[in-house]
């Protein structure tokens, strides 16, 4: 199946029906967007810890086919295959313990974004869609671009436009650091939220 190209206006509104379907209400406040629960829930997804590479390198990993896949067994210090079923997807068990951090967030809506967006592509290929802690030096083009649209994606899942910048100026334009003000009600990274809020042109 053929790569599609989305423009971020796309991807922004196929956020903002994601979380239309779950709850509309999320829209109209600043909160944390409920990733994990919108997974689980709406879309039938299994999420599950393992330590997916032994350097921590592949923070998440979504499931197409029904396959085995290789995890890394903390215990034998070896990797090992597991059976995995087609809609689950694997988190890397170093985030486990911070499930409010702006990092398991990202990494469940880049997972999700994969899911809703990639189907086509991956479905019946044989592959999974993994989310590197940095991108491959020889990813293709291709590569790229699917996990840019991953990213956006996650980003506009998380940070939808209309309550970030109702947050903004509700109570982080008088903070004296407004990013980590928003970072915290949205459960984002300082790093995501100061990206996001340069991006629609609320920080100089």
């Amino acid at each position: 199946m053929a790569f599609y190209q989305y423009r971020d206006v796309a991807l922004e509104t196929i956020a903002r029906n994601i979380i239309k379907k779950y709850d509309a209400s999320l829209l109209f406040a600043p909160v944390p967007i409920p990733v994990e629960d919108i997974m689980e829930q709406q879309y039938g997804l299994r999420i599950e810890f393992q330590y997916i590479r032994n350097n921590g390198r592949i923070l998440g990993e979504t499931v197409f086919d029904d396959t085995l896949v290789a995890v890394y067994d903390e215990e034998y210090k070896m990797y090992t295959l597991i059976p995995a079923k087609s809609g689950t997807v694997f988190i890397d068990a170093s985030l486990i313990a911070c499930r409010k951090d702006g990092r398991f967030c990202y990494t469940c809506a880049h997972e999700l974004g994969h899911y809703v967006l990639h189907q086509d592509i991956y479905t019946g290929s044989g592959l999974t869609a993994a989310m590197f802690d940095d991108q491959p030096k020889k990813s293709t083009d291709t590569d790229k671009a699917i996990e840019r649209q991953a990213d956006r994606l996650g980003c506009f899942l998380l940070m939808p436009a209309g309550t970030v910048k109702m947050a903004f100026h509700r109570f982080g334009r008088n903070q004296s650091d407004p990013i980590l003000a928003l970072s915290k009600v949205f459960e984002v990274s300082r790093a995501a939220m100061q990206y996001r809020l340069k991006e629609m042109g609320l920080l100089g």
